[in-house]
């Protein structure tokens, strides 16, 4: 399946449209990796403990919405868009993304 941030996708017509679908995905941090992403926070650097669960909550929120898409019968998404927010006291990080679900030949 193609999974573009773009209305169109090169040399394919689009031939129907099966509606916006979506993907979210709300992921806890857990003590350790909040601890160690604080001592990088005062030492600088960057945080791969952080990195690593908005990688995977990423990843997920995509599948999901690849998997909302087939079940609509759509074998592409189009202007897909990807949003990020922390919950919580910022110790869970909500991915969400959305799309148009097509048909493409």
């Amino acid at each position: 399946m193609i999974i573009t941030t773009t209305p169109n996708i090169e040399g394919k017509k689009i031939i129907a449209y099966q509606g916006i679908v979506f993907g979210e995905v709300v992921a806890g941090i857990d003590f350790i990796k909040d601890f160690t992403a604080g001592i990088t926070n005062i030492f600088g650097g960057r945080s791969g403990s952080y990195e690593g669960e908005l990688i995977q909550a990423r990843a997920e929120a995509l599948n999901e919405l690849q998997e909302r898409a087939r079940k609509l019968g759509a074998n592409a998404v189009i202007g897909v868009d990807l949003d990020y927010e922390t919950m919580g006291q910022g110790n869970m990080i909500m991915v969400i993304a959305s799309g148009t679900a097509v048909v493409i030949e």
